[in-house]
């Protein structure tokens, strides 16, 4: 068996050779006979001659290989009570009769199609209808304010959108017509046609919005009125540069942020990684609770076990709440998942409200082989608490919406190694990950600093920015001459294992001694009392930067905050010394976060230091950073 050491040294080595042979488990047109052009650094582009389909990959050669009865999505929606399978010879009858429709409305190669939608089938069907007709598709997570929409439709100019009546949340039901409605009117460039999914239980339908729409050049369609109306649709072939998504960035300021993900090179790392790091093959269950609207939903709910002739798990729901803790283990249960992929901060809440773990109890597990997470740090004891509970490996692994899939894992298909807590394993092969003082230079093992990642990048990663080339260099390959910058920061222990700290503006300043909040977070999150908690650095007179701890208690602990405090102060004073003048701590109700599961740290920092601020436009609750400002702002005073 070849080890993790000898394949990761030929992708560093001999990526031309090495690409090349993974481009052979996909489907292609023109088979690339180049695997990088590197004519135009620090742009690269992988397999430059190659031409392809990725819904061919995804969809049409599983059915033409026999396998169109297997199923393909399943669809558990427990905010709807609803569960249905399609099977790849269902799914390939609608994907193609939807692209139909598209094509229909004068959409083609080439195109932009935003999708405004939530985790319904509707809306892995529109991706792979567009990536059928060789259409350009960015998706927005349902529910976003109509002005952020509207600044998306601007800077993708798509010709059409499509979306559904509305998303389904656990207390409340939320209108999506409307929104399309205010950002049409708010947006400069027009969209000449909005493909509307009915959905029942929704005050708005598409012919109230189609009426509203009459003398505006927008026609409002009825998805399945379309459909019918429309021949089905073959597949476009397509350049292997040629884009085929573009996804926001969350956080941004001013403009938006669109990665480019192009159609090869993403086939080829995505169906590489499946095999290779998740170990999920054709036939196999994968159960990513995520959502569609982020990069670990493109990758692992929609793309990677559909080019695998894997089944996908598309869950509608959350982690507590639909109805209890116990959401994913029935999920894993009926589904016969054998990987469970999701971030961090869904297994912190399940601990939150079901600290014994007693729900879990309940289920048969029996098929999950592996725990994966991705989108926070996990913190040792989250790790040691679902590894306790589920009995099966937990495997971080780091990535970024840029990367497209990770930069660092364990991986379990290729040669499982030793987990080491806090650590997200080593780099993938194709990653040259490199750890760098301020002026560029490596640092030694197990010293702290900026991670980096070697040009040129593997494939599956982003090649550009949407329209912005000079965006794209100035934001990410300026710092360090040869590097693409993660803005992350961290260490490469002896024996090659990553460990991310945090972003580098998480690195605070006290008297002059540089300090990681992320090893801060490990000491509060260790205590058994702590189900989730955030520190940053708050701008201070004397030393420059203080850190300031948030925690969140789990559900039933009834310590005070002031001997928590107390308690917590002492821990961090033990475990990273009296040098990080750790004194501050408050017990809040929670911590903002992004819909990816991400907190807020900068934001908080900026709210804690009266500086000018924007809440980024993915902010999962807006009514926890209200509840928290003047906690934040007491803590400057």
């Amino acid at each position: 068996m070849t080890t993790y050491r000898e394949v990761f040294e030929r992708s560093v080595e001999q990526p031309e050779e090495f690409w090349l042979e993974a481009a052979q488990g996909i489907d292609w047109v023109t088979p690339p006979t180049r695997a990088l052009d590197e004519s135009r650094p620090p742009i690269y582009r992988w397999f430059p001659d190659g031409e392809l389909n990725t819904c061919y990959n995804a969809v049409d050669r599983h059915v033409e290989a026999g396998r169109g009865d297997q199923v393909a999505i399943r669809y558990d929606s427990p905010v709807t009570r609803t569960q249905r399978d399609i099977t790849y010879g269902e799914l390939l009858e609608r994907v193609s009769g939807f692209a139909g429709a598209l094509a229909d409305a004068g959409i083609g190669h080439g195109d932009r199609v935003l999708l405004y939608m939530p985790m319904i089938p509707e809306a892995m069907v529109a991706m792979l209808a567009c990536a059928r007709i060789g259409a350009t598709h960015s998706v927005v997570f349902g529910g976003f304010a109509p002005a952020e929409l509207a600044a998306r439709i601007d800077d993708c100019e798509p010709k059409a959108v499509v979306t559904t009546s509305g998303g389904v949340e656990p207390k409340r039901r939320v209108e999506y017509i409307p929104a399309v409605e205010e950002a049409l009117k708010l947006a400069e460039h027009p969209v000449g046609t909005v493909f509307v999914t009915a959905r029942t239980g929704f005050e708005t339908s598409v012919a109230e919005a189609a009426s509203r729409a009459q003398g505006s050049p927008t026609r409002w369609l009825d998805w399945d009125e379309a459909v019918h109306e429309a021949d089905p649709a073959e597949c476009t072939t397509v350049r292997a540069t040629d884009p085929l998504y573009i996804l926001y960035t969350s956080g941004t300021t001013g403009s938006p942020k669109g990665v480019v993900r192009d159609n090869g090179s993403h086939a080829v790392a995505l169906r590489w990684s499946m095999q290779k790091i998740y170990d999920v093959g054709p036939g196999e269950v994968m159960f990513t609770a995520s959502d569609v609207g982020w990069v670990v939903g493109h990758s692992y709910i929609v793309y990677a076990p559909l080019l695998t002739g894997a089944t996908t798990v598309l869950y509608e729901g959350k982690p507590i709440g639909t109805p209890d803790a116990g959401a994913f283990w029935r999920v894993v249960e009926e589904s016969g998942a054998k990987v469970l992929f999701t971030a961090p901060t869904a297994i912190r809440a399940i601990r939150k409200a079901d600290p014994s773990g007693e729900l879990a109890a309940d289920y048969d597990l029996s098929s999950l082989e592996t725990l994966f997470v991705a989108g926070e740090r996990l913190d040792p004891d989250t790790y040691q608490w679902a590894g306790e509970l589920l009995g099966v490996p937990v495997v971080d692994n780091w990535w970024q919406t840029e990367t497209g899939w990770p930069i660092a894992a364990n991986p379990r298909g290729l040669e499982p190694l030793p987990i080491k807590s806090g650590s997200p394993s080593v780099p993938v092969p194709g990653y040259n990950v490199a750890v760098l003082d301020p002026s560029g230079d490596p640092v030694e093992a197990g010293a702290e600093g900026n991670i980096a990642l070697k040009l040129p990048l593997p494939p599956g990663t982003l090649p550009t920015l949407w329209g912005d080339d000079d965006r794209f260099i100035s934001s990410y390959l300026t710092a360090f001459d040869g590097y693409y910058a993660t803005g992350d920061s961290g260490y490469l222990d002896e024996d090659g294992y990553v460990f991310v700290m945090g972003r580098t503006d998480d690195v605070i300043n006290v008297s002059g001694h540089r300090l990681s909040t992320g090893a801060m977070e490990q000491v509060l999150g260790s205590h058994p009392a702590v189900a989730e908690c955030a520190v940053i650095g708050v701008a201070d007179p004397l030393k420059g930067q203080r850190p300031s701890g948030y925690v969140v208690l789990k559900q039933g602990e009834s310590i005070t905050e002031d001997e928590l405090a107390t308690e917590l102060v002492g821990m961090v004073r033990s475990r990273i010394g009296a040098v990080a003048d750790f004194k501050e701590v408050r017990v809040v109700e929670g911590l903002p976060k992004t819909r990816s599961g991400k907190i807020l740290r900068k934001t908080m920092r900026q709210i804690a230091d009266r500086e000018d601020y924007k809440v980024p436009s993915t902010i999962e609750d807006m009514a926890v950073l209200d509840n928290l400002r003047d906690v934040l702002t007491c803590e400057s005073s």
